[in-house]
């Protein structure tokens, strides 16, 4: 008698420890399943813009379908260019076609960078869900930078300067965000300037991740790393957050200038030619139209900035109200709030960590968070964050209705409050969550 006996295969132990899905994949999954099973669930879990592709942009995939061909690993010539020229002029970096890289998102050039550049990477606290897991799958080290609710999770750079100077490691790689998610928080030029000094001063490496460079509410300017410490920094960037292009998977990479950029992106070139050969060409011929400065899609970019900046501060107010700790968010559509107040009721409740926290507001309140555990902070600590992209735009249909709403002239305040239902109801549901923590006796 034969049998089969089944494979066994051996995983890396890294890669073993990690083989988990990324916490805001796995929420909007979880989410979706709950939608389909009828049941009525705010999601405040996923991070994903959700207003229309601008019809430009539409006819320009359109006409570009026809690209069926291989090409250069580092993106084709036209875009590289628009994408050079647009840095030059929006983000106030002056730069070259041949310091662009291409890639199939950012998160895929976040990878490859952390793959060809050497030392243990600093991670503020807290910071997006894939940078730790990306490090780890690398087997690089990860050093948290140490930050309090009380303070806002705000980046110190005293609390940077003893988290290099305990380090066993040379070399060391910065990776920043702003406007930030988890935080919705921005850096001001003060900060950056001093950070600039820093890493000059210890010879740090930073990856500046810029994708919500254009999603800042307007009261703090953006200001690039890149700016400052030139010739230390990389910057990342793509179309999905400003343009609500997420699943057109096209990020770009800007190396410094000098020698030490070009053998940067002789790296990138490599391992691109190796793992992906080259983005989607359509894609690519496409995105030369959303980074050609386009008047119309400029105007686009800042009224979808605008209306997420109005729904993610109507909700801080809201939450705030509560006596929820939260920041005021400053950019993108995230807020990271905290319950340490209310901690010894929550441990009556039997619940001690975020991540527990989380389950009991989404099982007993039907509200989709992410723990902060997940970005990082202390499981003890009682953080979570919250975006405010799909409340009321759970659909494409929705989406394009609310646009149209606030495109009307109507008091926006006025649709805040009579044309948001689902981000009231959650609204609701916090102040219910709230009631029933005061009511708890404690021991």
């Amino acid at each position: 008698m034969n049998r089969t006996a089944d494979w066994a295969l051996s995983l890396a132990p890294h890669i073993e420890r990690r083989m988990e899905l990324s916490p805001t994949l796995r929420i909007n999954e979880r989410v979706r399943a709950m939608w389909a099973d009828g049941q009525e669930v705010y999601h405040l879990g996923f991070g994903e813009s959700r207003f229309p592709v601008h019809p430009k942009l539409a006819q320009a995939l359109r006409e570009n379908v026809h690209h069926k061909s291989y090409v250069a690993a580092q993106g084709i010539p036209e875009l590289r260019e628009a994408v050079a020229d647009f840095y030059t002029k929006h983000f106030h970096l002056p730069t070259t076609p041949d310091r662009v890289m291409v890639g199939p998102g950012s998160k895929a050039l976040l990878y490859t960078l952390l793959t060809v550049l050497q030392g243990d990477l600093l991670l503020p606290t807290p910071s997006w869900v894939s940078y730790e897991p990306q490090a780890r799958i690398l087997g690089k080290p990860v050093r948290r930078i140490p930050a309090i609710p009380q303070e806002d999770h705000a980046l110190k750079i005293d609390a940077l300067r003893h988290t290099v100077a305990t380090s066993e490691q040379e070399q060391h790689i910065l990776l920043l965000n702003s406007p930030n998610n988890p935080t919705g928080q921005m850096m001001g030029a003060d900060l950056v300037n001093q950070l600039a000094r820093f890493c000059r001063q210890e010879q740090v490496t930073v990856i500046s991740d810029e994708i919500y460079g254009l999603a800042g509410h307007g009261d703090v300017l953006h200001h690039s790393m890149a700016r400052a410490f030139p010739e230390g920094t990389v910057v990342l960037g793509s179309l999905s957050k400003h343009l609500s292009l997420g699943g057109w998977r096209l990020g770009v990479a800007v190396a410094p200038e000098g020698p030490a950029g070009q053998q940067l992106i002789q790296a990138l070139r490599m391992v691109a030619g190796e793992l992906w050969s080259c983005v989607a060409a359509p894609i690519q011929y496409a995105a030369v139209t959303a980074y050609g400065d386009d008047p119309e899609i400029l105007a686009y970019i800042q009224e979808c900035t605008r209306i997420h900046a109005l729904r993610t501060r109507y909700l801080w107010q809201q939450l705030t109200a509560l006596g929820i700790r939260c920041s005021q968010p400053r950019g993108g559509f995230y807020l990271f709030i905290n319950l340490d107040r209310w901690a010894p009721q929550l441990a009556v409740r039997g619940i001690r960590t975020s991540t527990q926290l989380a389950e009991h507001l989404l099982e007993h309140y039907r509200l989709a968070t992410l723990p902060g555990e997940a970005f990082g902070t202390p499981a003890p600590e009682m953080s979570l964050r919250l975006s405010t992209s799909y409340l009321d735009m759970e659909s494409d249909d929705q989406a394009l209705a609310l646009l149209e709403l606030f495109r009307s002239g109507m008091d926006p305040q006025h649709i805040l409050q009579e044309h948001h239902p689902s981000m009231n109801q959650a609204i609701e549901q916090f102040r219910r969550f709230v009631l029933d923590l005061d009511s708890v006796p404690l021991p």
